[in-house]
């Protein structure tokens, strides 16, 4: 998995709310847009960076906003079926469209209270990794 979120506090809550003992799926956290492209691209300090199976991303990140983010997985070939859930604090009409236009899985917006935060999350988990068939792809990201 891939968490693209630059909120400490918010990183912390997601990471828990992934992990449990029913998935064994790490989670690797980039702060800002950029850093989430070269991981997804395999480029500089992440060439070896194993691909995910889904990407948490939010809008409202440094360098390359998640908006920018999203529509470059989903016109780049070898990214285009990674699942991408959208989580952010936006519930603009604006912005939900928005990623549902550029492909986004799901959009979720983040819940103020930690405790709904949480569960949030590990409903999203629970359906992902439990519920929904996900694409398979090869080493180089390839569709098998």
């Amino acid at each position: 998995m891939l968490l693209v979120e630059d909120n400490p506090g918010d990183v912390k809550l997601t990471t828990w709310g992934l992990r449990d003992a029913r998935t064994s799926n790490e989670v690797h956290v980039v702060e800002d847009g950029e850093q989430a492209l070269q991981y997804l691209r395999r480029e500089g300090r992440f060439k070896n960076a194993t691909r995910p199976d889904i990407v948490f991303l939010d809008l409202n990140i440094p360098k390359i906003d998640g908006r920018e983010v999203l529509k470059a997985m989903k016109h780049d070939n070898s990214l285009k079926r990674i699942p991408v859930v959208i989580v952010s604090g936006s519930d603009r009409l604006k912005d939900v469209n928005q990623a549902y236009d550029e492909q986004a899985s799901a959009y979720i917006v983040k819940p103020v209270d930690p405790d709904e935060y949480f569960a949030a999350i590990r409903s999203i988990k629970e359906l992902w990794f439990h519920v929904v068939a996900l694409p398979t792809t090869d080493k180089n990201g390839n569709g098998s």
